[in-house]
């Protein structure tokens, strides 16, 4: 998925093998995952999808600093769902941290590692369907 502020967002699924970056998108609230090769195109991601940073993830505390989270992997979830208004991406780290997504600083990268059981299938409908209506 994402997040609700990035539906006006020109966006794709994300696949295995995937390199993605953190970025704020043009005229949005919020942050999320971009291709490194698409930087206006968000990277959705179904619950479940895991991903392998390059390096120990940070986060912004608001202020000038960032902290790190002490992980370089991690799993991609929804939480504060059925409130369309609040941001619903995020990352549970082995820990069980769970941290939203528009909270990572930018320029991260990552790596798709595996997709939830299934989700190959999901993706190819969707992409099939939108052939369909074009």
């Amino acid at each position: 998925m994402c997040d609700y502020s990035l539906h006006q967002v020109a966006s794709r699924p994300a696949r295995v093998g995937d390199k993605l970056v953190t970025t704020r998108f043009p005229n949005t609230i919020t942050r999320g995952f971009a291709s490194v090769d698409e930087p206006d195109v968000a990277v959705c991601l179904l619950a479940g999808t895991e991903l392998a940073f390059d390096k120990e993830v940070q986060c912004e505390t608001g202020i000038v600093f960032a902290w790190r989270l002490g992980h370089a992997v991690a799993r991609f979830k929804q939480v504060n769902k059925g409130q369309s208004n609040l941001h619903n991406d995020a990352l549970e780290f082995p820990d069980g941290k769970i941290v939203l997504l528009t909270k990572l600083c930018k320029g991260q990268r990552a790596t798709v590692l595996q997709l939830p059981a299934g989700a190959n299938g999901m993706v190819e409908e969707r992409q099939q369907q939108k052939s369909l209506v074009m």
